[in-house]
């Protein structure tokens, strides 16, 4: 998918992103990664805005010319840190299937309970599935948990000294098998494929349209929000205009922290459901847009060039306007602060769209 998107020129995974708004970036992302396996309408969609065959986004990996590693490394272009990262999750898996080997009482149904660790999830870390520093802060804490460490840099010492004296060794081919993996991969092509053949299979995605969340009917909700502007939101869901909470109160470093201020906003309908309104409360972005606007924020969507973005950081939120650099790079910027942040390199959940401006 990568080498066609190229080819196609799309130079990043951004600008195909922008024609295929029924998938989210983040799955996007993680099809093109080979982190999960696309659907047939997928692949449909994703074909079509390249202009190819969907099948030219399959691999025959039976061919003899085909070497799996050697392909997966040139698409992923990794780097030796990003290598080393890969071969700690497999000790990590290894370490944590000798650890449920060592304590029988630790059954699926056991270790979600008592460590919160959802049987998907044990699965995925058992294989592998991908590097630590990519798993949430949550389960990074609970596979400590479960390993008796304190913290991540303790359960990287404790999976080094595991497997430097040789404990993992018996648990790594099951951790790391890749002639199984390579089975499984045989067995989702194949079915793709007869998808990909089915007539009845529809051409394109459909997505269902979500109803509105309830609003709690508590005196506030988690995000502080009090009775009076939950009462708004709510009445609104039933009628023409829709309504969202609005937050923001100025920080240092041209911040804005996510409190409520106690008002509603109408948003546009194309705003999704998580959308919120966000003070200004000061012009970071010049004079075009004052410190008195309210921003229509849309967390689920990822912004394009010529628009603005709000960034999630560790001291709160940051408003910038988004436009591509030169070597074809998403970047959003602030006046003042002088702030330039390269969006492709962040997560996706830490970055939404701006889908409208108010100026009262």
């Amino acid at each position: 998918m990568r080498e066609l998107r190229k080819q196609q020129g799309f130079a990043r995974l951004l600008g195909l992103s922008a024609v295929l708004p029924d998938i989210p970036y983040v799955r996007l992302s993680k099809i093109e990664r080979g982190e999960v396996v696309a659907k047939a309408s997928e692949l449909r969609s994703i074909a079509m805005a390249m202009r190819v065959a969907p099948e030219d986004l399959l691999l025959d990996i039976d061919d003899p010319a085909f070497d799996i590693a050697a392909w997966a490394t040139e698409l992923q272009d990794l780097t030796d840190e990003e290598i080393a990262e890969d071969r700690f999750a497999v000790l990590l898996a290894a370490a944590i299937r000798a650890r449920r080997d060592a304590d029988r009482s630790l059954s699926i149904v056991n270790v979600e309970r008592r460590f919160g660790i959802a049987p998907v999830i044990l699965s995925r870390l058992e294989n592998g599935y991908k590097p630590l520093g990519r798993w949430n802060a949550q389960t990074v804490r609970a596979v400590c948990q479960l390993l008796d460490v304190t913290d991540a840099e303790s359960l990287r010492a404790h999976v080094a000294r595991a497997d430097t004296d040789g404990t993992l060794r018996a648990y790594l081919p099951a951790a790391a098998s890749s002639a199984a993996r390579i089975e499984k991969t045989r067995a989702r092509v194949a079915l793709l494929r007869e998808e990909l053949h089915d007539p009845a299979q529809p051409a394109a995605i459909r997505v269902k349209a979500a109803q509105p969340p309830r609003v709690a009917s508590a005196a506030t909700s988690p995000d502080g929000v009090d009775a009076a502007v939950l009462a708004a939101i709510e009445r609104s869901e039933t009628a023409t205009v829709r309504l969202v909470p609005v937050f923001g109160a100025p920080l240092a470093d041209g911040l804005v922290e996510r409190v409520p201020v106690g008002r509603t906003v109408e948003a546009p309908r194309h705003a999704q459901l998580n959308s919120y309104g966000l003070r200004v409360c000061r012009a970071t972005l010049g004079p075009a847009l004052p410190a008195h606007a309210i921003v229509v924020v849309d967390p689920d969507r990822f912004p394009s060039s010529g628009g603005l973005a709000v960034v999630r950081e560790a001291g709160g939120l940051r408003l910038l306007v988004v436009t591509f650099d030169r070597q074809g790079r998403m970047i959003g910027y602030s006046v003042n602060p002088d702030r330039e942040i390269e969006l492709d390199t962040l997560d996706a959940a830490d970055v939404g769209t701006v889908v409208a401006v108010l100026l009262d």
